[in-house]
């Protein structure tokens, strides 16, 4: 999504503009964004300076406050673009735009297309790339960076149709790829979501910030993860232990299941770690809701539901559990989406422009997409207007040549990586998950260690270059296993619980010594660390109570 909305706003500025993306645009996991986008419109009495105050306060104040003040107060018109644009979003009885109330806020303020907001709009966004004449390189996989002098000048690309690759020259990079949820198992993300723009801006030299912040949702299906909405528990769900109890009246008295996300969260795998669980789950309870609600509102979470466990909302409880989400972290931004990279610049989760800090509000994440999105289009077309033009060397290519050829040649004796994808999955969501302990984050870099050695000998069987997605799966273990590692080196500096950060070994919140974001660098022995204070321009940090 943030790409598209990027692509558009630097080709309004007279940028030529293209897209390299590895599956079709429409198939991104923007998609998987249901409930809906937060934005604060005055006819309804809301201000964007309380949309602003509860996003920090659902940061843990982690959040920049004056990236998250940009955020919200251009929230509304980016509503008001998007349904003139041709987004159908749901109206109340009046006519009026509807809104539904999402964790963490006093007020109803995210707006919706039923339970599929995140696909309604990217499929107009991808109208208005088509309306632009905007050129898509579909099924093109980007495995480097071009660098040269510390600048970004460009891509190399391996076209999976014909198996060629390509050195790609711009004056811009603007990196849109998603988070790296694969790298926990199981996740509500895509097979797509593998990590790939935060590592190449990480491998080219960018930092990384705040990674070791990781949501899990409180509502995601028993078995596999698959996502259930917020919106069923802003339409009035109820959360559920073993003897039938609202537990949410212990954990958030005001706000109960409309808490935020990691309150919830640690809510529900109390109840299960503590024996009140429903065989490792909680229930989800939208029977009082009735069938036509259900239908209108929430009609696609039901069909999965009954895909997928063959139970009907409108007449049982639903078995659900906190899963991986969310990646608040990523390439660490400005405003306006450059990185510390002349000429490369991130929008969207693979960036970090910090208004998320340790936490994320439901439906903040598609306003996300959608506000760095365009301004860091803006921004990228600005500079490439201006730079000067590069020639790039002859050599970029043959050297890429080479490693993939190397990686293709390598002996069948070692793992697959779909097997030490897997083991750092299940290490991953049991070790850096809910609930963290040193113990249990030393061992999971214990365990991503063998895995990186293992990882130098995974073969890829498939010898050719058309169309191999042994190769890609390879290319995209490497680039998890990057993340993993910086995920875990955060959360081993990180000694507090701040947002989705809780450790056990730490339980308090400390401002004194960890109001600070950790950003991490690559280097050939492991991630370089460095701090950066967190912006505090109206808000000064309080104890959260929900």
């Amino acid at each position: 999504m943030a790409g598209l909305r990027a692509a558009i706003s630097a080709s309004e500025k007279g940028a030529d503009v293209a897209i390299l993306t590895k599956v079709h645009p429409v198939r991104s996991h923007s998609n998987a964004a249901q409930g809906g986008i937060n934005a604060a419109l005055s006819h309804k009495g809301d201000d964007w300076r309380e949309h602003a105050y509860e996003t920090v306060k659902g940061s843990d104040y982690l959040g920049d406050q004056d990236a998250i003040s940009v955020m919200c107060s251009e929230a509304g018109d980016a509503i008001i673009e998007l349904e003139h644009m041709g987004v159908i979003f749901n109206r109340d009885d009046t006519g009026h735009l509807g809104t539904r109330q999402f964790g963490g806020q006093q007020k109803a303020r995210t707006f919706f297309v039923a339970d599929f907001t995140g696909q309604a709009i990217l499929h107009v966004m991808y109208e208005q790339i088509m309306k632009a004449g905007i050129q898509v390189y579909e099924e093109w996989f980007v495995t480097d960076l071009i660098m040269e002098d510390g600048i970004c000048h460009g891509a190399l690309a391996y076209d999976m149709l014909n198996g060629d690759l390509h050195a790609i020259k711009s004056k811009t990079v603007i990196l849109a790829a998603g988070g790296v949820g694969r790298a926990f198992e199981p996740t509500t993300n895509a097979l797509i979501c593998t990590g790939d723009g935060i590592s190449l801006a990480y491998r080219a030299g960018a930092p990384v910030m705040d990674m070791e912040m990781v949501q899990y949702h409180p509502t995601t299906l028993k078995n596999n993860g698959v996502l259930l909405t917020e919106a069923a528990r802003g339409e009035g769900a109820y959360l559920l232990n073993s003897a039938g109890d609202r537990f949410m009246s212990k954990y958030a008295p005001n706000m109960m299941e409309l808490a935020s996300r990691d309150v919830v969260s640690r809510a529900e795998q109390t109840e299960i770690n503590e024996g009140r669980g429903v065989d490792g789950c909680v229930l989800l309870d939208l029977r009082h809701l009735g069938r036509e609600t259900i239908h209108q509102r929430l009609s696609y979470i039901n069909e999965v539901t009954m895909d997928f466990l063959g139970i009907d909302m409108a007449e049982q409880p639903v078995p659900i559990r906190p899963g991986m989400h969310y990646q608040m972290g990523g390439v660490k931004t400005d405003v306006n989406g450059a990185t510390s990279i002349p000429g490369l610049y991130a929008a969207g989760e693979c960036a970090c422009v910090s208004v998320h800090g340790g936490n994320r509000l439901g439906a903040n994440s598609l306003l996300d997409t959608i506000i760095f999105g365009r301004r860091s289009g803006e921004a990228a077309a600005e500079y490439s207007l201006q730079a000067p033009d590069k020639s790039l060397s002859e050599n970029i290519l043959k050297q890429e040549e080479k490693r993939l050829s190397d990686i293709q040649a390598r002996k069948d004796n070692g793992d697959t990586p779909a097997k030490i994808r897997l083991e750092m999955g299940e290490a991953m969501n049991q070790y850096v998950a809910v609930f963290r302990t040193q113990e249990g984050i030393e061992e999971a870099a214990k365990v991503l260690e063998n895995l990186k050695e293992r990882y130098k000998t995974v073969p890829v069987q498939d010898k050719g270059r058309i169309f191999n997605t042994n190769l890609l799966a390879t290319l995209e273990l490497g680039f998890m296993l990057d993340c993993a590692e910086t995920i875990v080196a955060g959360a081993l500096e990180r000694k507090e619980s701040r947002g989705a950060h809780t450790r056990l070994d730490y339980p308090n919140r400390d401002d004194e010594n960890w109001m600070k974001h950790i950003l991490l660098s690559h280097t050939p022995e492991g991630p370089k660390m460095e701090y950066q204070e967190v912006k505090v321009t109206e808000w000064e940090p309080m104890e959260r109570t929900y």
